[in-house]
């Protein structure tokens, strides 16, 4: 996902105030994004439960 410097910023300060990954905002942003203009979303929220479920990718040494 292509986002400008200011808009990392961004979702890195708020993901750090509410303790959740960045990585893990992102995936959920790119999954909606793929079932976005399909004509049936069939799966959207299962596969956005699964990103939710999984392990967040440890950067920095901190983990959410």
């Amino acid at each position: 996902m292509k986002m400008t410097l200011e808009d990392s910023r961004l979702l890195a300060d708020l993901c750090e105030q509410h303790g959740v990954s960045p990585d893990k905002v992102l995936k959920l942003l790119e999954a909606v994004r793929e079932y976005e203009f399909k004509d049936r979303r069939t799966g959207v929220y299962d596969a956005l439960r699964e990103i939710l479920k999984s392990t967040p990718a440890r950067s920095g040494g901190r983990s959410a």
